[in-house]
């Protein structure tokens, strides 16, 4: 824990704007059965791997982003959260021919109640392979990976992540210690991270079955790792915790941290890909690195709307769970 503010890791994947949208309920409309909210405000925050970007940055890691934002007005929306947060943005590469990724959850709810989202709508773009894009984030990959103890690659399938670019990495001289890939439609295609964090249902589609049990997943998360050549999987469970599964060692099984009733789960794979990152780059092995993401996530899902972690807040979590009465 003490560490993490010296922690210097990358993070190469694709951004996106979170715009959460508020309102009160008015009443019905006549013209269709929806409700109609009366407009109070609205809220841009870092999304996607800008949320593992705002993570990273909130740990008091100095993180340098490897990515692209559409010239728009979500984008300049989408850095200018970023730079509040503290986070150097004019390595960000600004694509014209890219809509810059946008998730709008609209909110509802009473003056005094907790808003809940009623309706969401997606900006959806890929990043075009034609054009300079392409070298020039390899180029920069290249450039950010010097005194980097780690790097996170965040991949949404919007055309930022490159399997060539991660393979690549592992071939580096020198290649960087550690690289750990979240992953929501590739997993199985993207090889050469030294780590892969998928959630349970990622899991099930590369296993091609359910996994109900903890031996179930343990042995999926190992055919995984063997089929990807990871030194280890970290599967994120939900209500049930997480598996490591780690080369040379037994599976271990983490309770969820806190309780099992969230608040709200958007997000919490980029909050347990950040921790999980920052603590192998200043020299936590897997387990550890595993444990603080273990917190982290529990920390976020208790919070509404896309949300980060702080070194106090994870400070907190780990005395409670060891049970020794201090804050």
């Amino acid at each position: 824990m003490d560490a993490l503010d010296g922690a210097v890791v990358v993070l190469y994947g694709d951004l996106v704007l979170d715009r959460f949208v508020l309102g009160t309920p008015k009443r019905i409309s006549r013209e269709a059965p929806v409700i109609i909210l009366r407009y109070e405000e609205e809220r841009d925050v870092p999304g996607g791997g800008a949320n593992a970007l705002a993570n990273l940055a909130a740990l008091g890691a100095r993180v340098v982003p490897v990515a692209a934002v559409g010239r728009d007005g979500h984008g300049r929306a989408l850095l200018a959260a970023l730079a509040a947060r503290g986070i150097e943005t004019s390595h960000i590469l600004e694509v014209p021919e890219l809509a810059t990724p946008t998730k709008v959850r609209i909110l509802g709810g009473g003056p005094s109640s907790l808003k809940h989202q009623v309706a969401r709508y997606d900006i959806e773009d890929v990043l075009p392979d034609r054009g300079p894009w392409r070298a020039e984030l390899a180029e920069r990959l290249d450039a950010a990976l010097a005194g980097a103890g780690a790097v996170a690659v965040s991949d949404y399938g919007y055309g930022t992540v490159d399997g060539a670019a991660i393979r690549k990495l592992r071939r580096g001289a020198p290649p960087p210690p550690w690289v750990c890939l979240d992953s929501r439609h590739r997993l199985g295609e993207l090889v050469g991270a030294h780590g892969v964090t998928p959630n349970l249902q990622e899991l099930e589609v590369t296993a091609g079955r359910r996994l109900d049990t903890d031996e179930e997943v343990a042995a999926a998360a190992a055919a995984l790792r063997r089929r990807l050549d990871t030194r280890f999987v970290l599967a994120t469970r939900g209500s049930r915790g997480m598996t490591l599964v780690e080369e040379g060692r037994d599976p271990l099984h983490l309770g969820v941290f806190g309780t099992d009733q969230v608040a709200d789960v958007t997000g919490a794979g980029d909050t347990v890909l950040a921790v999980l990152t920052a603590a192998l780059a200043v020299g936590a092995t897997p387990e550890e690195a595993a444990r603080l993401a273990n917190y982290g996530g529990g920390v976020v899902v208790m919070k509404l709307g896309t949300a980060t972690v702080s070194p106090d807040e994870l400070r907190a979590a780990i005395h409670l769970d060891l049970g020794d009465g201090s804050t």
